[in-house]
């Protein structure tokens, strides 16, 4: 249910992006040199977003969030989909995604209106320097966001509102995000119960756990005859 932090939600198998991956490493793309596979992915991302962004890549989050707040103190959000507070991210100035492809080493991308870069850039500070990732890990990341726009299409609340009748006893459920109603001090003991109940949860409190997507309702028995006290 810890999915990676995300990365995992389209499935553990990473499907097409993976295959994608593969072909071009076996194209030979594995140096140094220049590809388009960086234009790739802020293509997908303007498609996700529905609207042209201009794309910087970061290896850690503290960096990603930094430089997001330093174009758009105001206006910035990590996105998250399936969101249930309505928000229309063409509106968001500055988005923090964390690509849906579950892969071991961090990825964020902040993804930035032109006109904030430009105003940014004209204040005379020195824009962010951009993280540069393998062609085939590029190629990767941008077919699992082109898979995500595919998934937002057909994934909706009845996927996994069937399963509150446990779930919705520890977390309040936002989409297939689910935030904990135990205490911050209880977390530690709510985490070693439910891998008692074969459950693996958020390890961060403050990262949410998701509903796997097509879980069979069973994996959660055992959470239900073993309730926590919260």
């Amino acid at each position: 249910m810890y999915q990676e932090g995300g990365r995992a939600i389209l499935g553990w198998g990473g499907g097409p992006s993976f295959t994608v991956f593969k072909n071009t490493m076996n194209r030979g793309l594995t140096g140094s040199f220049d590809t388009d596979a960086a234009a790739r992915v802020s293509k997908a991302v303007s498609s996700l977003l529905a609207g042209e962004r201009v794309l910087f890549t970061f290896t850690d989050r503290t960096t990603a969030l930094r430089a997001a707040l330093a174009f758009s103190k105001e206006n910035t959000s990590f996105w998250r989909p399936w969101n249930q507070e309505g928000i229309d991210w063409r509106t968001v100035n500055a988005v923090i995604i964390v690509p849906p492809l579950p892969w071991a080493s961090p990825l964020f991308f902040v993804a930035v209106k032109p006109e904030s870069v430009d105003s940014y850039a004209a204040s005379g500070m020195a824009v962010p320097e951009s993280a540069r990732i393998p062609a085939a890990l590029a190629a990767a990341v941008s077919r699992s966001i082109y898979d995500m726009i595919a998934a937002l299409q057909f994934r909706e609340e009845k996927n996994w509102f069937s399963y509150d009748t446990v779930l919705t006893k520890y977390w309040t459920r936002k989409g297939p995000y689910l935030y904990p109603k135990t205490g911050e001090e209880q977390y530690g003991a709510f985490i070693l119960h439910c891998l008692d109940c074969e459950l693996v949860v958020s390890p961060d409190y403050n990262v949410p756990s998701i509903v796997p997507f097509g879980a069979d309702k069973g994996v959660f028995t055992k959470l239900k005859n073993s309730p926590f006290e919260v």
